[in-house]
Formats: structure tokens, C-alpha cells, sequence
């Protein structure tokens, strides 16, 4: 059980911060529709990844429903909105979780990227040096097919779309893979909730083979891991409580280890063949310059 933690841990120590130059990878976790276990997956993913040594960022972009507050237990005054408005600085709403881990709130409406005063932008991504040593961001989207949510994703580093073994949340899926697509080649897929593997991969092939007909060989479909549709994660979320904390050992603590294994092993790759410099004030950059 401990073997995927292990590979996590060999893959921090051969990367170290002082081996190589800053480099922030941005995951973004998306989905079709709502409902299907996004935020929690990127709650416990980033949780995961903090945990084996690196530095993680959890990054609330689900506009209109930001909820990853109320995931981790926390309590928000001020989120990204009143930085950019120039009421707070960025050091005054993020949020310390835990070892390696903090929060960015963002902000329960559709103006996050509204705001264009040019002396409060330059002040922004000033202070968003104090960010650069961050290994991860981990962005929780909003679910849908949203212009504000494509932005999010063709900024990110890599997309992962989560769903479930329910035919309309399977339908949206494949809407938001296909609608993605003309932004980014490689997509990852998480199936949520599931009875076993087999139903799994089952579940992905068919995916996988609509998609290849509909959108073409251009599209790199991966599915990156599944989880179990597990009563230990149902009473984390009630109970506002990360499951990878309560059952490090437990079957679906066991899968997203996986999952962040070989995430990390993607990254870690294309790393090796990328070196333009990334940072969450170059993040922002891409975003306000998209929108």
C-alpha cells in the first residue's frame, strides 16, 4: 500500500527546489456538471501532494459556486476579488491548511476578471512573487462550458475532467472534453464513484471511442485513475474533513495516490523537455490577457 507514496516521495527528492529552477505546474479539475466530486478530488489531490513534500497551492476558480472553504473547514473573509478591487493585499486572504498547503479563495460571482486598473494589477503581480516557490496549483473550475471556465483551462498546464457512472453527468463529460479539445490535445479523465475498474475502464473506452469518431485522432485521452464510490468519502464531506487524512489506507485514498503518482510523472516529464518560467503572476497574466 505504501509503494505509491514511496514513488511520490523518490520523485520530490530527485526534483528538489534547489536541483531545479522555479517551475509552477497548474493542474485544473473541471467537469461537466455539478455534483460528481470535483472539489473534493482537488481538495484531496492537492492534500496529497502536500504531504509528499511539495509546496501546493489550492486555487478556488469555481465562479459562482466557490465552495473549497467550506471543504477544508475553513473560514474566508476576503478572496481574490477584494485584491484586485485594491481593498486587501494578496498575503491577507491566503489561507494556511495545513503543511505545504494553503488556499486562495476566490470569489462567488462572474467579475474576478473584471477588474483592469493597471496601478492595482502591477500591485498584484508584484506580490504574487511571494507565490513562487510553489510546486502546484491545483485550480477547482466551475463545471460546465462556460467562456470563464475555458480560460481557466487553456491557461492550466494540464486538464482534468472528472465524472461519474451516470449517463447525463457521462453526456456532459464528453461536452466538455469536446469543447476543450480546441484548446488542449492532451486531456485526463478521473472516474468518480465507481464499483470496480473494470466498470471504469469500461465506462472510459466508450468515451475514449465517441470521442476519436466526433473529434479526431488529434485528441490524447487519458484516464488517469478512478475512485471508489466509497461511504469513508461521503462522511469526510459531512463531516468537513479531508478523507486522505482520515483513511490514508483506505481503497480510495489508495487510488488518488495513484492518480497523483502519475500526474506527477507527466509533469515531471514535460518539465525535462519545457523550460519557460511559470508562476502564478504569469498564470494571471494569461488569463487577463485571454479575457
Amino acid at each position: 500500500m505504501q509503494s505509491q507514496a514511496n514513488k511520490l516521495k523518490e520523485i520530490v527528492e530527485n526534483s528538489s527546489p534547489k536541483s531545479r529552477p522555479a517551475n509552477t505546474k497548474f493542474i485544473a479539475v473541471t467537469s461537466g456538471k455539478g455534483g460528481v466530486g470535483k472539489s473534493t478530488i482537488s481538495a484531496n489531490l492537492a492534500n496529497i501532494l502536500a504531504q509528499n513534500g511539495y509546496k501546493v497551492a489550492l486555487f478556488d476558480a469555481d465562479i459562482g459556486l466557490a465552495n473549497l472553504d467550506v471543504i477544508l473547514n475553513v473560514r474566508i473573509n476576503k478572496n481574490i476579488l477584494h485584491v484586485l478591487k485594491g481593498e486587501c493585499s494578496l498575503s491577507d486572504i491566503i489561507i494556511n491548511v495545513d503543511k505545504n498547503l494553503m488556499l486562495i479563495p476566490g470569489e462567488s460571482g462572474d467579475e474576478i476578471l473584471k477588474y483592469s486598473d493597471q496601478f492595482i494589477f502591477e500591485r498584484f503581480f508584484d506580490e504574487t512573487a511571494m507565490l513562487d516557490d510553489l510546486d502546484f496549483v491545483i485550480i477547482d473550475t466551475g463545471a460546465g462550458i462556460g467562456g470563464h471556465i475555458q480560460l481557466f483551462l487553456e491557461a492550466s498546464d494540464e486538464v482534468i475532467v472528472v465524472t461519474v457512472p451516470d449517463p447525463s453527468a457521462i453526456t456532459d463529460a464528453y461536452a466538455t472534453i469536446k469543447v476543450t479539445s480546441k484548446i488542449k490535445s492532451n486531456l485526463h479523465l478521473i472516474l468518480n464513484m465507481t464499483k470496480n475498474e473494470k466498470e471504469a475502464k469500461l465506462i472510459f473506452e466508450k468515451i475514449k471511442k465517441v470521442a476519436l469518431a466526433n473529434i479526431g485522432e488529434n485528441l490524447n485521452l487519458n484516464l488517469i485513475g478512478k475512485l471508489p464510490n466509497d461511504k469513508l468519502i461521503a462522511r469526510s464531506i459531512k463531516q468537513r474533513t479531508l478523507f486522505t487524512n482520515d483513511s490514508p489506507n483506505s481503497s480510495a485514498s489508495m487510488d488518488l495516490k495513484s492518480i497523483a503518482n502519475n500526474l506527477v510523472y507527466k509533469l515531471e516529464r514535460k518539465v525535462l523537455k519545457d523550460s519557460e518560467r511559470r508562476s502564478f503572476g504569469s498564470f494571471f497574466k494569461r488569463l487577463i490577457e485571454q479575457f
